[in-house]
């Protein structure tokens, strides 16, 4: 039966983006709507979302924030080259500003509170002003995660009485944590009740309320949905998880294969290359060499990385100041190493300085989107050593690309990456478990020594990883069974 879905969300491409979360959201609401499904998207309308290529509608939305009424324009777009719409609030005091969450991935904006208590009770205002009432309301991570509590608390016996939440945890280590007197912008009047689902030791926090709220639990991946109910990995939430197990889900994300392919990227023209005949990848890595000024020679292993450049994926044991492996690695062996990302100063500073100290080390800070195409093709292996991983994109992009993930023994990583068999050669990539620095050097020795000594197996193992599919339409289908 044809259902009408409502994604709640902080970030969805191509209209804002830090991570996964935003590709995962729209890919998603394209599948389900393609399925037949009325699937929509809210989201805030930050500045730099261009309004003019946006229709403003004439209604304006009176939200109740804390002890006022906001008054929030609605603007409305679409996926492109879908009909599936996307209505964006827009409140110049609350995102009328640069940046989603802060002007710097490290510093999150004072006001995030009330900026994203706006966007949840403004949930409910928009579909009253829509006339469209959703049969499911799926939130998107802890910045969406009040819609499933307000639901629950003032929605249920009004008009959404048959409508029912889902909450999709895309990363438990952000939960949107707050001084417990920014409660009254999520409940402008709380019981001892309330507060008790708003409150976790001692501040409010919420992902723990829409944790509580929601109907149904998932994560990005089944792994990581096991994990996350592990005092190591719950972050202080696995209570709370293990006594919602039997509503908590682990659902695999997928990716687009007709733009993550080297059969037509376009940037990577006119070098395409497929499984049955991969000799152009070779020239891929050498317009990649030569863009980010590395010696041009495809006999030496080339290992790319596209990442935020934080703690949680892996970073400190990779290239911390004190004891980081990447110096002596890129010292030690016959290999390149280009990377790609932006996040935590410390770490952009030290990649920086590394960088001018070691000729076969080429980094780029930032986001280009041309770029992480050129070395998810062009490189030989692309390294991902993740404290923990929900699910991660970029191992399923290499393996399209028939570039070999080296991935620590977590999350998604360990549900779509097959370890290599120094004996048969079978595998798609290489694997480890602890992260220490000693480790990574150790990985590194022993894919340099495959590279250099089984080159057959590196040929098998791309071929297999290129022929791997995981595709949005298995994700969409499991989804609409948590929706049944």
């Amino acid at each position: 039966m044809k259902k009408k879905i409502l994604m709640v969300t902080s970030e969805a491409i191509p209209f804002a983006k830090t991570g996964g979360l935003a590709e995962v959201v729209s890919e998603l609401a394209i599948h389900l709507s393609d399925l037949g499904h009325d699937v929509r998207i809210l989201m805030p309308r930050y500045y730099h979302i261009d309004r003019s290529a946006l229709i403003k509608r004439d209604e304006a939305l009176g939200i109740w924030l804390k002890d006022k009424e906001e008054w929030t324009g609605v603007y409305e777009g679409v996926l492109p080259n879908t009909k599936v719409p996307v209505y964006l609030l827009d409140h110049e005091f609350y995102f009328g500003r640069d940046g989603i969450y802060g002007h710097r991935p490290d510093e999150g904006f004072v006001d995030n509170a009330a900026r994203f208590s706006l966007l949840s009770r403004g949930t409910f205002q928009l579909c009253r002003m829509l006339h469209w009432i959703p049969d499911v309301l799926h939130c998107h991570d802890w910045a969406a995660a009040p819609a499933c509590y307000l639901l629950k608390k003032e929605e249920q016996y009004k008009e959404f009485s048959e409508t029912r939440s889902v909450l999709t945890i895309h990363n438990l280590g952000y939960q949107g944590i707050f001084a417990m007197e920014d409660s009254s912008y999520v409940q402008p009047e709380t019981d001892w009740l309330s507060l008790s689902t708003l409150e976790f030791s001692g501040a409010l926090n919420f992902l723990k309320a829409g944790i509580m709220s929601a109907d149904r639990i998932t994560t990005v991946s089944p792994t990581y949905a096991n994990e996350i109910k592990t005092h190591e990995q719950g972050f202080g939430l696995d209570g709370l998880l293990n006594y919602r197990h039997e509503d908590l889900q682990g659902i695999l994300n997928g990716i687009d294969y007709s733009v993550w392919t080297p059969e037509s990227d376009p940037h990577i023209a006119p070098h395409f290359y497929s499984e049955k005949n991969i000799r152009n990848k070779s020239n891929v890595k050498k317009v990649l060499q030569k863009e980010m000024g590395l010696p041009v020679e495809t006999k030496i292993p080339l290992v790319g990385i596209v990442s935020r450049l934080v703690e949680q994926k892996g970073f400190g044991a990779l290239c911390s100041p004190s004891h980081g492996a990447l110096f002596s690695i890129c010292r030690d062996f016959n290999v390149q190493f280009v990377i790609l990302g932006s996040g935590d100063k410390w770490c952009e500073d030290e990649l920086r300085s590394l960088s001018e100290k070691l000729p076969n080390l080429a980094v780029h800070i930032g986001y280009d989107n041309r770029l992480s195409h050129l070395i998810e093709a062009g490189s030989d292996f692309f390294l991902m050593p993740s404290i923990y991983e929900p699910c991660g994109l970029n191992q399923l992009y290499s393996l399209s690309y028939g570039t070999l993930p080296i991935v620590r023994n977590t999350g998604g990583l360990a549900d779509t990456v097959e370890n290599y068999d120094q004996e048969t050669g079978n595998g798609t990539g290489f694997i480890f478990n602890d992260l220490y620095p000693d480790v990574l050097y150790n990985v590194l020795k022993w894919v340099v020594e495959t590279w250099e000594q089984r080159k057959p197996h590196i040929n098998k193992m791309r071929k297999n990883g290129m022929k791997k599919r995981f595709t949005w339409e298995k994700s969409a289908l499991e989804y609409l069974e948590v929706y049944e």
